[in-house]
């Protein structure tokens, strides 16, 4: 039976309807997520939360000449579907399809390229600079959520188009989430003006002013705003977005799609930056996602019916960390565990409750994460920051100023390291080696396992000192114990041959595999990048005739680069240097085991080096 969505192929199309269709719009966007995030990992409850939202913008604007960003880019399912993508919908985040997040190279409706957050605001103010230097007029509006407006860059941004004063809408999608529960000042100022009774009283007195009035709408808004709120609120001067000089309008009902087209229509032609606050509620239409939408932000696959979900492995990398974190917490009363707003996906849910004190989530700040974690040191304390290598490359600075100048103990445990998968390029943990090694005082670990993590950890807590442990996304065998790993230290898995593989974490598994039935080969866990085992190294080299070296890591400035380095330092001639790491170029999403093959690091691709360097072995394995 044909619906409302098969009529729709571009915005122009959803413009055509009658707006009293567009409820049901809304209901057939809804259906056309579950479904396709129901059969496969997508971002759910943030998507279902701002379906209102993007069919008014789609309905007002005129995309792709009017340009609608969003932040972080995960709630624009919607959009993909209103824009010509239906058909390739059910692709998402999978090898070949639509990108998670929004892409410019795969639409001309994105307006930017994104995955991380706080970002759009100043995108915007750039792009509306930009329009009115060449003299052109086309509209921007950008969608951000309150949960990124805990980023720095958000803020900055703001206050910045505050003084620049350009024509721009500026929606804050107000659900009270980023992935966890938001935290803050800013937070708890919108919580504690929603709850309040004069809150209610002036959105219903607002509302009736809107409908009631036929002045220019800047007179009308200020009356508005002045007598539905002004009046019964008299600490609304302090308006933080008032106090940036930019026009504020709200809070209204995110999920009245009539009302937002309305406001949307008026709101977008004004002179100067305008916000309008919009409250919605994340998982919106699913009730089960909306009572627990940290859990269905990105499940796996479910039945729609029934919201049962598919069982996954709980023995994940993250999930050895924060227990490890918990047992030297009891031992260790300095111990602080700090998050930029990734408690769950760092492993730190259980921490959080066992010791709730020591216990610190900035919300999405990476850079306060990492110098919050410096006053910990600085105070006597031992502090661990949670964070995924690509939110490290947003505080590098602070690494280095802040942590590494005075050598002071924190500890990153950099989780998702290497390709990702579904996420793509965005997301992809490959520059993390790059951006540190060349960083003083500092020293960066790669464990093989969750029992190797144990030992780094708290040998690192130990020793003094800013130590980066890195490992990847994914599932490890659960552990217990403490081993003792002498700093600095490689592991021979095998005796130095006549070729030899350097190996660590992921990369290390794909050569056991590959040489499992060749005798001859060596293979070191080289489980330290920084320092290297030169003793270690040097009498591999002196032992074979070919090293390869194999990572999941971008091949410049990771360990290939490193051991290259270090022999020719060493001056040890005879020994063939074979790198194996990933391309110069960014690589998109799909499955990571098809990325490590392409890519030429996976057990296949170390075989097939084997054959070329003479070993006298089958290709395939």
């Amino acid at each position: 039976m044909p619906t409302l969505l098969d009529q729709i192929q571009q915005p122009a199309d959803l413009k055509a309807l009658p707006e009293d269709l567009l409820n049901h719009v809304c209901l057939e966007l809804r259906q056309e997520i579950i479904r396709v995030c129901s059969e496969g990992n997508g971002h759910l409850a943030s998507s279902l939360g701002a379906v209102e939202l993007i069919v008014a913008l789609h309905y007002v604007l005129n995309s792709p000449i009017d340009k609608v960003l969003f932040d972080v880019g995960h709630q624009a399912y919607a959009h993909k579907i209103l824009t010509g993508r239906r058909d390739r919908f059910a692709t998402i985040r999978k090898e070949g399809g639509l990108s998670g997040f929004t892409k410019v190279s795969e639409s001309p409706h994105d307006a930017i390229t994104v995955g991380h957050a706080s970002t759009s605001l100043a995108n915007a103010l750039g792009m509306a600079l930009g329009r009115d230097a060449l003299g052109q007029s086309y509209r921007i509006a950008s969608v951000i959520g309150d949960g990124s407006l805990t980023g720095g860059m958000a803020l900055a941004a703001l206050n910045q188009i505050g003084f620049q004063q350009p024509n721009m809408l500026i929606v804050l999608n107000d659900n009270e989430m980023s992935i966890s529960e938001n935290v803050g000042a800013l937070n708890r100022y919108m919580r504690t003006l929603q709850v309040q009774r004069w809150f209610q009283d002036a959105e219903d007195v607002g509302k009736r002013a809107v409908s009631s009035f036929s002045r220019p709408l800047a007179q009308l808004l200020t009356r508005a705003k002045t007598s539905a709120r002004g009046f019964l609120d008299p600490a609304s001067v302090n308006n933080p977005f008032r106090a940036m000089n930019i026009r504020y309008v709200g809070p209204v009902d995110g999920h009245d799609v009539r009302e937002l087209v309305y406001l949307i229509s008026k709101l977008i032609d004004l002179e100067g930056p305008t916000l309008l606050h919009v409250v919605t509620k994340k998982g919106k239409g699913l009730a089960y996602a909306e009572a627990n939408p940290v859990q269905w932000h990105s499940p796996p696959k479910f039945d729609p019916d029934t919201g049962k979900v598919s069982p996954k492995a709980s023995n994940s990398w993250s999930h050895a960390f924060g227990e490890a974190l918990i047992e030297l917490a009891l031992q260790d009363p300095r111990i602080y565990a700090i998050t930029p707003a990734m408690r769950e996906g760092s492993g730190l849910v259980r921490y959080s409750q066992v010791h709730p004190h020591r216990y610190i989530d900035v919300g999405i700040a990476e850079d306060v994460a990492v110098t919050t974690g410096a006053g910990l040191a600085l105070a006597g304390m031992r502090p661990v920051v949670g964070i995924y290598s690509t939110f490290l490359q947003r505080a590098t600075d602070q690494v280095i100023h802040d942590v590494a100048i005075e050598n002071l103990p924190v500890i990153f445990a950099v989780d998702r390291a290497g390709l990702v998968g579904a996420d793509g390029a965005t997301h992809h943990g490959v520059f993390d080696l790059s951006l540190l090694r060349s960083v003083p005082n500092l020293s960066i670990a790669a464990p093989k396992d969750a029992f190797e993590l144990r030992g780094m950890l708290k040998g690192a807590l130990a020793r003094g000192g800013p130590v980066a442990i890195r490992y990847p996304r994914g599932n490890t065998a659960p552990a217990s114990g403490w081993p003792e790993i002498t700093w600095g230290s490689w592991e021979f898995l095998r005796p130095a041959g006549e070729i030899t593989i350097l190996a660590f974490s992921k990369t290390l598994e794909y050569a056991e595999k590959a040489i499992a039935d060749l005798p001859g080969i060596g293979l070191i866990n080289a489980r330290f990048i920084k320092p290297l085992d030169l003793e270690a190294l040097a009498a591999a080299a002196r032992r074979s005739r070919v090293l390869i070296v194999v990572e999941d890591h971008q091949r410049a400035g990771g360990l290939g680069g490193a051991v290259a380095e270090a022999l020719a330092d060493l001056a040890i001639g005879g020994c063939r240097l074979v790198r194996l790491g990933l391309p110069d170029r960014f690589i998109d999403h799909g499955e990571v085991s098809s990325l490590h093959a392409q890519a030429g690091i996976d057990a296949q691709a170390i075989r097939t080096v084997l054959a070329e360097c003479g070993f006298p072995v089958p290709v395939d394995i």
